[in-house]
């Protein structure tokens, strides 16, 4: 898996680096951020998924089916196309922006019997909007506090 983990300045916070392969590419990342709150032994609490980039998001959608994400891939592309005329950001990547702030750089998900709380289809996603790349996944876990 191109996925790893490396800890943070808090001992509650972990970095994934994700490696992505295509301009526009949603990237499963529930298995990395599940091991996360397995390794830490959370009981109940939330996990909080954040990604500290402007040209890439992080949502939770359908993750049984993997023709969902290209159907929203392609969605996105067609929303927001790349070379679309009237952008004046001169780097060239106004649409990836667009995204961005069509999705949301954050998700939050319950932890409850030390496991993420998702639906039964759902799936925790790194939406990449400028790629190739690599792209850094901040999660911090944040426990119930003791009764």
């Amino acid at each position: 898996m191109s996925a790893s983990a490396r800890s943070a300045s808090s001992a509650r916070v972990a970095t994934l680096v994700i490696k992505t392969s295509r301009r526009t590419e949603l990237r499963n990342i529930t298995a990395d951020v599940a091991d996360l709150v397995s390794r830490r032994g959370s009981i109940s609490g939330v996990c909080h998924i954040y990604v500290p980039h402007t040209t890439a998001g992080i949502t939770i959608n359908e993750g049984a089916d993997p023709d969902v994400a290209r159907d929203v891939e392609l969605t996105f592309d067609r929303m927001a196309p790349r070379d679309a005329s009237g952008y004046r950001h001169a780097e060239g990547n106004s649409d990836s922006h667009v995204k961005t702030a069509l999705v949301g750089n954050s998700e939050t998900v319950f932890i409850e019997g030390g496991r993420l709380l998702l639906g039964r289809w759902q799936a925790i996603y790194l939406c990449e909007f400028d790629g190739p790349r690599t792209r850094e996944v901040l999660v911090r876990i944040v426990p119930d506090a003791l009764a």
